[in-house]
């Protein structure tokens, strides 16, 4: 898992989006999105542990390719989030991260930010 919170923010600031909100996509079948707290990596690290023990990667799936569990894994992350902007900044909790997840890599990546202003 990748914190990408101070990207999207950058995003954010170059656009000078001082209120409206902005979606994070990942346009990636084995990759994903979530928000969840930066603060402690224990949270990651538990996250990414109890995906594994989830949706182990070696049990018999249909798929030919041997990535399923990277599949399923990103189908229960997500592949967006929306978050909404005030005073220039993401309205995040105190402890609430953006994370880019990785299933099945690592792999070139596309991580794409639609800032919105409100009209």
């Amino acid at each position: 898992m990748i914190d990408i919170t101070d990207g999207v923010q950058s995003v954010v600031s170059q656009e000078k989006i001082t209120e409206g909100f902005v979606i994070v996509y990942v346009p990636h079948t084995t990759a994903g999105v979530t928000i969840n707290e930066g603060a402690d990596p224990a949270v990651q690290e538990d996250i990414i542990e109890t995906l594994e023990k989830l949706v182990p990667e070696n049990k018999s799936y249909h798929h030919s390719e041997g990535n399923s569990d990277a599949h399923i894994k990103a189908s229960l992350l997500g592949s967006s989030v929306t978050i909404l902007v005030a005073g220039g900044r993401l309205v995040l909790g105190t402890w609430q991260h953006i994370f880019f997840y990785e299933g099945d890599g690592p792999r070139q990546r596309t991580v794409i930010v639609f800032a919105q202003k409100n009209r």
